[in-house]
């Protein structure tokens, strides 16, 4: 069964997902790609702050698809971007800024899973390829923060309405779906190797 969650997400709903849950969103996420990881990660080591609090918040790793009319923009596409970009920066960001989660694809690596364990966040992951579907359960943009950095590095303010599904992809207890997968892929190279007699 599908679980809904609407952010801003407490640490306890968040230690209560398992990788493999489903889930749907509600409320607020902002984008966040790289630029925006090391704009914040600036401003905080200059005494300063980003322009909106992350704190128990979904940031969505995405260079969306925006479209004005009039004074009002429109997502046309919301396609997630592969969050490996990110693996250098996102364990000081999840330190720094304490989201509840991530939304992406592809996975991230053992340091940020382990900073998702520490100070209890979760991977969300979006299916690929699909940004028009994603783009679906976003019901506004409620505005923009660093459009300076271009439209896809941008922080875009989104309001979430049954935005999924989303896959557990790594819990904040340390699994990962995708070392899983890297184990059992691993384990059957290893195993085609040793027939073939390949070292």
């Amino acid at each position: 069964m599908a679980i809904k969650l609407k952010t801003p997400i407490s640490e306890e709903d968040i230690r209560k997902l398992h990788a493999g849950d489903i889930v749907y969103l509600d409320g607020t996420v902002y984008t966040g790609r790289d630029e925006v990881h090391i704009h914040a990660l600036e401003a905080i080591e200059k005494g300063g702050k980003p322009p909106v609090d992350f704190e128990r918040m979904v940031v969505y790793h995405c260079g969306p698809i925006m479209k004005k009319v009039g004074e009002e923009w429109t997502l046309v596409a919301a396609g997630p971007t592969t969050s490996s970009r990110m693996n250098s920066l996102e364990p000081k960001f999840i330190e720094k800024f304490r989201p509840a989660g991530i939304i992406g694809k592809g996975g991230m690596s053992q340091p940020t899973v382990d900073a998702m364990k520490k100070f209890g966040a979760v991977y969300f992951a979006i299916t690929g390829g699909a940004a028009v579907l994603a783009a679906q359960g976003v019901k506004k943009v409620h505005g923009v923060h660093w459009f300076e950095l271009g439209m896809p590095e941008a922080i875009w303010v989104l309001e979430a309405e049954n935005l999924g599904p989303l896959t557990v992809g790594i819990d904040s207890h340390g699994n990962s779906l995708f070392a899983d997968v890297n184990k059992s892929v691993q384990g059957r190279l290893g195993k085609i190797r040793e027939k073939l007699g390949i070292a």
